[in-house]
């Protein structure tokens, strides 16, 4: 399906699988031209920018561009070039010059006036998208003054500027004088899933320069939208910055932190090889950590010693690596679990060490103590401890608040307490009859708390591995669970698509909250900002304020 708007403004154009093309009166809701003629989907339309140009184009998979006349109601020219499917069109400047990308990787530059084929550009690469470059746009002016400064443009050039975007995710830039690629950025800023299917390896789907010089707008498979500005160029080089990044769609959402001390910013976990780090202020995506070759199933976050904001996942690709949020790149990368990497958990005190668990059914110990600040390659780390914890997939880890314990729940039921930094076994719980799918420590007492699959949260004493509460309410198996309010109450969410708030001391819940249309798999607390996170398999973030002083204040005010 493709749609255009008249430059005017009253007329639509629409097209789709049924290999028409119709025009519509806007004002009327009526249909004012039916045009046929393309023996196969029509893929891209778009209508002359000169208004009193009466012309439309439409490509279609039939490897052809069809113009369409709007006063004489037909078909003028069929322009026969590309061997397949027309993906985008644009007119240039000038009016005269058609140029039209093809998934056969060619860009085709045809004369207005005779409908001749004047060139054919190769870009190696399957284009979606094509569009000019018009003249006293920033883009114009900053790409014309590093190509007279460079010499590399000549003083009357000719030439059609134009952009191109495709299945790379790269964004190029092209004069058509000469066939020459003036710009071509280095590396992707396109996430990618890994998900074998046709969509999440096409790059770009679409690109457009937006008016009032707003810059370049890239959209992508995976419903994001980029959009891109001239940088300063330095001398020798121009290039391109991401100005932008606005995620439509997050996918199922797996694990989430809050990042720095002042908690603005959280870094998500979702279906790709990437994290995504939102500004909590605009709720847009400020970057993305790619590294991994597979899904990242978990992460944590943490300050180290010497105040870097620090990131560490852990992925189906059976790695962990360590993340710096400032320089944004990957400082550490840590190799020896022989299956995906289901849980890691920074330590709280001194800050320079972390532990993994793995479908291995192994917990190790890594330190990441001595980085200095010019890595260029990620460090390869080295596990300091590992042992055999437990007989099924380890889902969840949390390091004790003094840095003295880690705990381990797994999906055999258990959930272990390990001495570090040898992982000696202080105490095992036993007592849930499914899976266990997180655990934390008290921060206040010598106690753990574990979340389950058979619907129930439970507290545990570290001292003799006894029960001492067990929490039910939930429906479906209970996914998260973390203190509050210096260990008094918990918060805990599950694949019932609740979050429920818990008063320990009288084992009531006194809060439900139906915001999730399907399972809760993350949970953020925020430790300052009294501010909770939640995310889960219907793609959507919830951000939850403490609202307790503001309705106590209310109250009052009534009395």
């Amino acid at each position: 399906m493709g749609m255009a708007c008249h430059g005017s403004g009253g007329l639509l154009a629409t097209s789709g699988a049924d290999r028409k093309v119709l025009v519509w009166d806007v004002d009327g809701g009526f249909c004012t031209h039916y045009f046929k003629g393309h023996k196969g989907v029509v893929t891209s339309i778009m209508f002359h920018p000169d208004v009193n140009k009466s012309l439309l184009f439409s490509g279609s998979d039939d490897t052809t561009v069809r113009v369409w006349d709007l006063l004489a109601k037909k078909c003028v020219a069929v322009l026969e070039k590309h061997f397949s499917a027309v993906s985008s069109m644009a007119v240039s400047e000038d009016g005269w010059t058609l140029l039209s990308a093809g998934r056969d990787k060619v860009v085709n530059l045809w004369d207005l006036h005779d409908y001749r084929c004047k060139s054919t550009i190769p870009t190696y690469e399957v284009l979606e998208a094509v569009c000019i470059v018009y003249s006293g746009s920033q883009f114009a002016s900053s790409l014309g003054a590093f190509l007279q400064q460079s010499g590399k443009k000549k003083s009357r050039s000719t030439g059609i500027y134009f952009i191109t975007a495709g299945e790379r995710g790269i964004v190029r830039i092209w004069t058509s004088e000469g066939a020459v690629c003036l710009y071509e950025q280095k590396s992707s800023d396109v996430t990618v899933s890994s998900a074998e299917d046709e969509d999440s390896t096409r790059g770009f789907t679409s690109a457009v320069m937006l008016p009032l010089d707003q810059g370049l707008l890239c959209v992508t498979a995976d419903q994001q939208f980029l959009f891109y500005s001239p940088a300063e160029h330095l001398e020798e080089k121009w290039s391109l910055k991401l100005t932008k990044r606005l995620v439509g769609f997050n996918d199922e959402i797996v694990d989430m932190k809050f990042l720095d001390e002042e908690e603005q910013y959280l870094a998500v976990a979702t279906n790709l090889e990437q994290v995504r780090v939102y500004d909590l202020s605009s709720m847009s995506c400020s970057y993305v950590l790619a590294g991994h070759t597979d899904t990242i199933l978990c992460l944590d976050t943490s300050i180290s010693s010497n105040g870097r904001r620090l990131i560490l996942t852990g992925s189906k690709d059976n790695s962990v690596r360590l993340w710096e949020s400032e320089r944004r790149c990957c400082i550490g990368l840590g190799i020896g679990h022989m299956g995906a990497v289901g849980a890691v958990a920074f330590s709280k005190k001194c800050r320079d060490f972390f532990v993994s668990g793995s479908s291995d059914r192994t917990i190790k110990v890594w330190n990441f103590d001595g980085f200095s600040d010019d890595i260029e390659e990620p460090i390869s780390l080295k596990a300091k401890a590992v042992v055999a914890a437990h007989d099924k997939d380890i889902n969840s880890l949390a390091v004790a608040p003094n840095d003295s314990l880690v705990c381990s729940g797994s999906q055999d039921r258990t959930a272990c307490v390990w001495r570090l930094p040898e992982l000696v076994l202080v105490v095992k719980f036993t007592g849930h009859k499914r899976g266990i799918w997180c655990v934390e420590f008290s921060p206040v007492d010598q106690c753990v708390i574990t979340a389950s699959g058979d619907k129930t949260v439970k507290i545990w004493a570290i001292v003799d591995g006894s029960c001492l509460k067990t929490f039910e309410g939930h429906t479906s198996s209970v996914l998260r669970a973390s203190f509050l309010t210096r260990g008094t109450q918990f918060v805990s969410c599950g694949a019932d698509g609740l979050v429920k708030l818990w008063t320990i001391k009288t084992n009531e819940c006194i809060s439900t909250y139906d915001q999730h249309e399907d399972k809760v798999w993350a949970l953020a607390v925020g430790k300052k900002t009294e501010m909770l996170a939640t995310g889960g398999s219907d793609a959507v973030i919830n951000l939850w304020h403490d609202s307790t002083a503001a309705e106590k204040e209310e109250a009052f005010r009534k009395e």
